[in-house]
């Protein structure tokens, strides 16, 4: 009876301002934050555990930081509505996962900051994403939209591939420029990380 209540009271607290932190048990390590309805978020993470981030569509900044945590703040003309904004961070033993939805559909900024040394997976289906500060791994993927990204030195890079199915591919530190349909380029070098960056439709720039 007592986890049947739970299950019908979570719907209710999820609606509006609430924040949950919850240690699964039974599944090894595993901490899942949620917090609904709060224009700013953030959460210590472990060091060196790779960061997969999903987050929807609007105007996103990703930069890097000192501090061994992930830093989320919404704003812009709209952000009065972030009452619909829900973050969901997951932390595994060698993994962590966050997730941000909701909110207004149009005029609405995110900021996020990160361990400026993690390996960053990102994925978002639309808008203008700048990602900078950020010396790990970078695998980024943006269905339509311009992307950004500041590289820092290129010849860190073992590998750099960079690609857009409608748009311009512009990569001056790695010396290419390609614009048209299917427009792609590889590098290999002697660094240590690798770089993935694709756009479906819009601009690749590598900074």
């Amino acid at each position: 009876m007592r986890a049947y209540r739970r299950l019908i009271l979570l719907p209710l607290l999820l609606s509006s301002g609430f924040t949950a932190s919850v240690r699964a048990a039974g599944e090894g390590s595993k901490n899942v934050i949620v917090k609904v309805g709060e224009p700013h978020f953030e959460a210590r993470l472990p060091v060196g555990v790779p960061l997969r981030l999903y987050v929807r569509s609007g105007e996103l900044h990703v930069s890097g930081s000192d501090d061994s945590k992930i830093t989320v703040d919404v704003s812009g003309k709209n952000a009065h509505e972030s009452e619909g904004v829900k973050h969901h961070l997951t932390i595994l033993e060698k993994a962590a996962e966050f997730h941000l939805s909701g909110g207004p559909r149009n005029d609405f900024r995110i900021t996020i900051q990160l361990p400026k040394n993690c390996d960053l997976f990102l994925r978002v289906p639309a808008g203008d994403v700048t990602v900078r500060g950020i010396s790990g791994n970078k695998d980024i993927e943006l269905h339509a939209g311009d992307l950004s990204i500041h590289v820092g030195d290129p010849s860190e890079y073992s590998h750099v591939d960079a690609s857009v199915n409608a748009g311009d591919v512009e990569a001056a530190p790695f010396g290419e420029s390609r614009s048209g349909l299917f427009r792609s380029f590889k590098k290999s070098g002697s660094g240590k990380y690798r770089l993935h960056a694709h756009v479906g439709a819009g601009d690749v720039s590598l900074l």
